[in-house]
């Protein structure tokens, strides 16, 4: 199985930032993905172009089964992922995208201003990650129990995870508790 992780960031793509976030994923799934599988890396600039062009190279070309954007889902001018995917994709599973807000809300209460989603394109599945390392992990803590089933449902083949990101043993976020009504 493939799996590519897009960088999206001006700065990294021009070599005056080291990405991070990109190698944090590759590290996250190292830990959890125990099924064999490839990583394919991209570092591109911020911008709808350059993002649609190499998630339909990934995903039509290169046969990645799930790709992972991080970076580029804020609201500031240049974080247009979002909109790169809305032009990638064929079918949006917004659930992606509720769970990562509401799981980035345990973080800081920012989280409100992410614009992740994911979505179907052919037999790949694509989601948008946060652009910071911490909040990488929590985010893939957070929806990684259903990654499995839907790349068998779309026919992308399997993956196996260990036992703790299976379904059955994951735990789903809990309300932060600056957002619980006072007992």
């Amino acid at each position: 199985m493939k799996i590519a992780i897009v960088t999206a960031s001006d700065r990294a793509s021009c070599g005056d930032y080291e990405d991070t976030s990109g190698p944090a994923i590759a590290d996250w799934l190292e830990t959890v993905v125990t099924s064999p599988y490839r990583i394919i890396r991209r570092i591109v600039p911020d911008g709808i172009e350059s993002v649609r062009d190499t998630l339909v190279e990934l995903c039509d070309l290169e046969g990645a089964a799930l790709v992972f954007t991080t970076g580029g889902t804020g609201p500031s001018p240049r974080d247009l992922t979002p909109e790169a995917m809305a032009l990638t994709i064929e079918k949006e599973l917004p659930g992606f995208g509720e769970l990562l807000r509401f799981a980035g809300l345990q973080q800081t209460p920012t989280a409100i201003l992410s614009r992740q989603t994911a979505g179907i394109r052919g037999r790949s599945l694509i989601v948008n990650l946060p652009g910071q390392p911490a909040s990488i992990t929590l985010s893939l803590q957070a929806i990684f129990a259903a990654i499995p089933k839907c790349l068998e449902l779309i026919g992308a083949g399997g993956m196996t995870v260990s036992d703790r990101w299976g379904a059955e043993g994951h735990a789903a976020p809990r309300l932060p508790d600056y957002l619980r009504p006072p007992s």
